[in-house]
């Protein structure tokens, strides 16, 4: 099938790479000259569009012309990381897909569990609410959610992601040689990138079209346990928390992916595979 993917950076780059080997008719979006290069040098069909930028004129172009598109574009980081500038892009996305231009039918969308609580909890799928994020990029990120799926002009499947790792990106590299971290029992809810992609993979060749889905791998480590042996496993400087501090017990629960799309993970416990 043709697939467009919105996004290709960290994963959005290898998924398309892994969807032609597939064998998938895949165009890429990016914003850099650089990556537009590597696009094309790596056998994806390349796009500059910046978001709302370069909106409504891009609406006529090639990339609105697949079947499935994969939806990466995070909120991003900075002074006008505003929820209404976030919401602004997705609506943005939205209106070409409604547009007579389009022939996408189908929206993969990558969200995130900060749209869940930070208080102690087990959540699964149904337990969101506006308001009630752990941060206020899952606020975002979950008005970005409605607005999809709202729409009745293409299907929405939302994948919530745990924390991102694998092949050298592991978020013990922001906390190397942190003293006084909170929260050492807390357990971590993350999910490798091979697994993330093998999801997205999943889906398209089960034919999903709609539904939320928890992307969060089987084990659940304390932070304590897992960032001191991620940082011996990338000989970085260990953190140390303070054992006084209280540990939260927020776990997400991937049940619902597991046994709707029968699927099994690569990587399910973050300590068995720290690179």
């Amino acid at each position: 099938m043709k697939i467009s993917v919105m996004g290709c950076g960290w994963l959005g780059f290898p998924l398309a790479q892994q969807l032609l080997i597939d064998g998938h008719e895949v165009m890429g979006s990016t914003r850099s000259e650089e990556k537009y290069q590597l696009l094309k040098k790596n056998g994806i069909t390349p796009f500059r569009i910046s978001i709302p930028e370069d909106f409504p004129e891009c609406q006529s172009s090639r990339f609105w012309r697949s079947e499935t598109l994969f939806l990466n574009i995070p909120p991003e980081r900075g002074k006008n990381n505003g929820k209404n500038s976030y919401s602004q892009k997705i609506e943005a996305v939205r209106d070409v897909l409604e547009s007579s231009d389009s022939e996408i039918g189908r929206v993969i969308f990558a969200s995130s569990t900060s749209v869940y609580p930070s208080s102690e909890g087990y959540y699964t799928e149904d337990d969101t609410e506006p308001g009630n994020c752990s941060r206020p990029s899952g606020e975002s990120i979950l008005e970005a959610e409605t607005i999809l799926q709202n729409s009745e002009a293409f299907d929405t499947t939302i994948l919530r992601f745990g924390g991102l790792y694998g092949y050298e990106r592991h978020p013990v590299h922001y906390m190397a040689g942190r003293t006084g971290i909170s929260g050492p029992y807390k357990p971590v809810n993350l999910i490798h990138q091979d697994d993330c992609i093998r999801i997205v993979r999943t889906l398209l060749k089960q034919e999903v079209r709609n539904g939320v889905y928890n992307a969060v791998s089987d084990g659940h480590p304390p932070r304590k346990t897992l960032y001191q042996s991620a940082a011996r496993h990338f000989g970085v400087t260990p953190p140390q928390f303070d054992s006084d501090s209280e540990s939260i017990n927020r776990v997400i629960s991937n049940k619902k992916l597991k046994e709707e799309l029968e699927f099994t993970f690569t990587y399910p416990n973050p300590l068995d595979h720290t690179g």
